[in-house]
Formats: C-alpha cells, structure tokens, sequence
C-alpha cells in the first residue's frame, strides 16, 4: 500500500510498504531513514498508573485528577502525533489553563522568530522542485538527515521549468565549520563560524546591487556567489533549521531570510528551511491554528500571552506543577527531557511507558502515520494525509479526547 513517511520533513508519499503478519516487512523505494522510521512497527501497548497496570479508563481519571489538580501545567507536544492530536492536546492546555510548548528546537525557533520580524520569502517543495535553476546550500547537506530531499525535490528531477534536470542546475555549497555543504558543487567555499554572518552580507550587498570595496581574501568567493545567484531565473537558498555540528549564530537565518527577500528585486527566489520529522512543522500549525502563535503560548490567564523567550521546556522542574507531554518523548531534545525529569507526567504517546520521567501515568499509542490516520504536515509546511499501513494499535487522538472529556465533566461540578 502507497503511504507517508514522517521519518523526516520530507514526508515522502511515495512509498509503497509491504505488511505481513502484523509487521512491516519491505519498504519501496528504499531509504535508510524510513526503514528506522517504520521499523517492524511494533510499539508497545502499555496504560500504567504509579507503575501498576491499569485499565485505560483508571488511567484517564488519574491524569485528570493530577493535572486539574495542580498549579501550574505544563502541556508538551512532542513528536510523532497527527495534527487532529496536537489540536486535541491544545484544546486540553486552554481547558487547564496551561503553559503550552512544542518539540521546536531552539534553532528552528531562531528562524520562526526572525520570519516574524523580517516575513518569509519561501516556496513549496513543488515549486522549487519545477522552477529552481540555483541551488545555494549554507551549512547544509540534506543526504544524511533528509535522504531523498535532493532527488525529489532538489538537483536531480526535471522540473517544468527545468526540462534539464541536473544539467541545467548550478549547485552552490557552503561550508560552515563542522556544517558541511554537499559534495560536487559547481561552486564551494568554506567558513569558519565567526565569518558566516560577514559572507552573507557580502551575498546579499551584491545581490542588491551595492559596489563593494576590497575584501578579504576569505570573503571574496561570497562575491562570487552573489554575482551566481544573480544569474539565476529562480534561486532557491537551503539551510537546516534543526540543530547541526556547530553552534549557531542566532542571527543565521534573519541573514539567509533578508537575502531570499533580496533576490526578489532583481530575480526570483525562496527560502527552503529543512526541518525534522515526526509532524514537528504540525504542531507550529496547529498552535498558531488554534492560539495565533506557534510555540511557548502560556494559556494560564484565559486568554493566549507569547513568551518565546520563556519557553516552557527550558523553565524546569521548578516551574510547573505537572506536565502533559502528548508524543514520543523519546524525541524531545535531551535538555528537555533533563529539565522535565523531575515533573509529574502524564504522557500520551509512543511508547509512553518507556519513559524516564516522574511518570503517574502513561498511555502507550500507535504512531501517526503508522498506526493512526490523520493529517501531518511537511517541512514546508504542506498537509498531507496519513494512511497508516498498520491500523487498530489504540490512537493518541481518542485517548486524549477521552482526557478531554474527563476533564469538562470534572470542570463542570
């Protein structure tokens, strides 16, 4: 059966999987990262309270009880849940007058931050796919981490406007520090990481048309970039927006966004943002969706406040009470799951009970894609349907619909 992989921000939905026996038994066309990502698809079927086995409605009244219960709470969505979950899960914090947060990374948040200040020039897969004759990679080789990202979207396809594929193509690649650009370009250069932000304002002072004195004999292949990227009839500039080698200057994507906003004065180009998978770029949706913003929403005076310099996954365990963490937690970077540690949690999600935290109580789920139907989102920001191959685990949207349900009657007394 034709399925979508969440394996990463691809979401690839292509891919033809072979079930026998309960179990997923060959994937086509092959890719290493979807092979990890639906693995046997066996996922373990647990509801625990305090430890113990219990039945799945013990475990609904004792999450209600712990988190109507506390001060202050903590709702997480993590990934690996459908968009019709995180909106469930939403719904839960606004009824608990919680402190909403999402798996973002701290560097995908740095490029949301700087698309709300600056705006966003960007494209869909499709459209760079069909019309980019520019490909300018900063700091960011898609093979590893976004398998099929170059020969579906990237390089390789002939697009519409492209009938050449390849050969009618200029691959641009940069390096920053332990950040590598793909290998083979038509054009490579590296950085260390305290040039990267000097060499963009090259880039973009040329793409705007600016006469530049001497530079540096590092900086002038940056020169030479720009002068490629004003050649181009559509440039598309690629980074990763998921945390690399390097640390990252804070100030890397505003640079890349105002050069894609650049191009368009003289040409046409977009920005394209990697990002992970697991429905990540969802729950950014589903959040400005449902509150207007897309992370770090503190629900706890009735009314949405945006704190993104407060992130709730960053606060503690002094900060709240009690913690939902709806998803995989297995997923969440490991600073928050060190500052969540010491929270008591509900978690509703892929193999919840395996979960080092202060668990109450978990609720082990199908995951989206795989045993739950839904929608997720991909790192473009594109829905798209998911047709699980292995139905009938029990699904993370109707057991937080039954937490949801719980808590409005208990609200009602």
């Amino acid at each position: 059966m034709s399925t979508t992989c969440l394996g990463c921000g691809c979401a690839c939905d292509d891919l033809e999987i072979q079930v026998r026996n309960g179990r997923t038994e060959s994937i086509s066309p092959p890719c290493p990262l979807a092979q990890t990502w639906f693995g046997s698809g066996k996922v373990p079927e647990r509801v625990l309270v305090g430890g113990q086995a219990a039945s799945v409605e013990a475990a609904v009244t004792a999450a209600v009880e712990l988190l109507a219960g506390a001060g202050r709470v903590l709702v997480v969505l993590a990934p690996d849940l459908t968009s019709q979950a995180q909106r469930t899960a939403v719904a839960l914090a606004d009824l608990l007058h919680a402190t909403v947060d999402s798996a973002t990374s701290a560097a995908a948040a740095d490029g949301i931050l700087a698309a709300q200040r600056r705006g966003r020039a960007a494209a869909t897969l499709g459209e760079i796919r069909n019309r980019a004759d520019v490909f300018f990679f900063w700091a960011a080789d898609p093979t590893e981490k976004y398998p099929r990202y170059l020969e579906r979207y990237a390089l390789e396809p002939v697009g519409t406007h492209v009938p050449e594929g390849r050969r009618g193509r200029t691959v641009i690649s940069v390096s920053v520090g332990k950040d590598r650009g793909p290998a083979g370009a038509d054009l490579e250069f590296a950085l260390a990481p305290d040039e990267e932000l000097s060499a963009l304002s090259v880039v973009r002072a040329i793409v705007l048309g600016n006469t530049l004195g001497e530079l540096p004999e590092r900086l002038r292949p940056a020169a030479e970039v720009g002068n490629r990227l004003l050649k181009a009839r559509y440039a598309a500039v690629i980074h990763d927006g998921e945390p690399g080698l390097e640390s990252r200057d804070p100030y890397r994507t505003e640079g890349l966004i105002a050069l894609a906003q650049a191009l368009n004065n003289s040409t046409r180009g977009a920005l394209s943002t990697l990002r992970a998978g697991g429905n990540r770029s969802g729950a950014e949706a589903v959040l400005t969706w449902q509150t207007g913003y897309p992370f770090a929403v503190d629900l706890s005076g009735g009314a949405p406040r945006y704190e993104p310099g407060r992130r709730g996954l960053d606060r503690g365990g002094d900060a709240f009470d009690a913690a939902l963490i709806a998803g995989s937690v297995g997923d969440l970077p490991k600073g928050s799951r060190t500052a969540l540690a010491k929270v008591p949690a509900v978690v509703i999600g892929p193999r919840a009970s395996e979960s080092r935290l202060d668990l109450r109580v978990a609720i082990d789920t199908g995951v989206a894609g795989i045993h739950e139907a839904g929608t997720g989102y991909r790192m473009d920001e594109v829905p798209l349907p998911l047709v699980p191959p292995l139905p009938g685990r029990r699904g993370a949207t109707e057991t937080l619909d039954a937490l949801l349900r719980e808590a409005r009657v208990r609200r009602s007394r």
